[in-house]
């Protein structure tokens, strides 16, 4: 009786890493991965020798050297004696405050522009498109030359401001708008007033969860409930409240005019509000078209049956329109919070004091490190661009379509 058995299985042989489809991925990837540490070990190498060549080394030691420089606009304390690692910090600080500003504002203009642009009104819908393609088709570097020239040379001197002067201030004598930026009431902190803060953080977080639940209301049952005038006085009454209930712990240091220049408040410099409403504009008639393009992706039976169940053309926006083009629009929006950051390193046209200017430029300019510092300015920028495009992915996985 003869015994079945199964056919040698043939060896392993070279060719299959190149002739197998099981093996030829694998190979093509090791050997660019091969080729590519090697082309990044050249380049290390080679910038090594020429360093060695230079007299110069690899070192950032300078970070602890004294700056000796100053700068205008300051978040966190700082003076010409302290290290050009404090001068970095103080100039991303600047940076993260023109990129969060300039994100939220172009964000609100973009669509509200992107909205109005479809409004059945001719002469508002011809007026936002003016506008998108005035700020599209001109180069970003313009506006903000263009912006800081004219709050500069069209506001009033801070002389102006002396009695019997052409120029007053504004809002209960608390803001003054001049030439060398507009000055504003400095809150002073005193005692509680974490406490409050605190009552204030609280109160948002309960207007937003009043409105999701009010929308979940509405899902659920389809009674509707109302929605803004709830949500804003639970964000703000408790605040009231607790002001005056803890003895208004919190002050306000006003702005007057002591010599040649206005003492006391806070001073948002033009080159900040030239490049901050700048970016904001620019940026927003590019989300306006984002947004545009979103609302018009969603079906028009959608609109015509939401008018059907006796919504008002507001609450369909909010409600039926938006939550679905999101879907659309977040997508390209992070790509323009990405393009916002970045853009703002152009903020040394005006002389705003930002990473590129310290860390990037005067920095670089006393110490000769120009590897080093141009190296910790590219991390930086790929950091902030990372954990950006990471927290919108997280909101945009959160409003994907959900099967059932």
């Amino acid at each position: 009786m003869s015994t079945i058995t199964d056919p040698p299985k043939p060896g392993f042989r070279l060719s299959q890493l190149i002739y197998d489809t099981r093996y030829r991925s694998l190979t093509i990837q090791t050997v660019a991965l091969i080729l590519l540490v090697l082309a990044f070990s050249w380049l290390i190498s080679n910038t090594i020798q020429n360093l060695e060549a230079l007299g110069k080394d690899f070192d950032f030691g300078f970070l602890s050297s004294r700056a000796g420089y100053d700068i205008n606009q300051m978040l966190i304390p700082y003076d010409n004696s302290m290290s050009h690692g404090r001068a970095a910090l103080v100039g991303i600080a600047n940076t993260l405050l023109v990129a969060f500003l300039g994100c939220v504002t172009a964000t609100v203009i973009g669509v509200l522009v992107g909205v109005l642009r479809l409004s059945k009104n001719w002469i508002v819908s011809r007026l936002m498109a003016v506008y998108v393609e005035a700020f599209r088709n001109v180069p970003l570097l313009l506006w903000i030359v263009l912006i800081f020239a004219l709050l500069t040379e069209s506001t009033p001197q801070p002389r102006d401001f002396r009695e019997g002067g052409s120029a007053s201030m504004m809002f209960s004598e608390s803001v003054a708008i001049t030439n060398r930026g507009v000055f504003i009431p400095n809150p002073i902190w005193g005692p509680n007033s974490g406490i409050l803060i605190a009552v204030f953080i609280a109160s948002i977080i309960g207007a937003i969860l009043y409105r999701r639940y009010a929308k979940k209301v509405l899902f659920d049952t389809g009674r509707l409930l109302p929605m803004t005038w709830p949500a804003l006085a639970i964000a703000i009454i408790p605040t009231v409240l607790f002001y005056f209930i803890l003895g208004r712990p919190v002050s306000l240091e006003y702005p007057v005019l002591g010599g040649f220049n206005f003492q006391g408040g806070i001073q948002l410099r033009n080159s900040l509000i030239a490049l901050w409403v700048a970016l904001s504009l620019y940026t927003g008639a590019f989300i306006a078209e984002i947004v545009r393009a979103g609302i018009l992706s969603v079906s028009k039976g959608q609109t015509e049956a939401s008018f059907a169940l006796g919504l008002r053309p507001n609450r369909t926006m909010n409600l039926v329109i938006l939550p679905q083009a999101l879907r659309v629009i977040i997508p390209p929006l992070i790509s323009q919070f990405l393009n916002l950051t970045k853009n703002s390193s152009l903020a040394i046209a005006v002389g705003y004091m930002d990473v590129r200017a310290t860390l990037g430029g005067i920095t670089i300019n006393q110490t000769g490190r120009e590897l080093e510092g141009m190296l910790l300015l590219g991390m930086f920028y790929l950091a902030i661009s990372l954990i950006i495009s990471s927290l919108m992915n997280v909101y945009n996985n959160s409003k994907k379509l959900k099967e059932r």
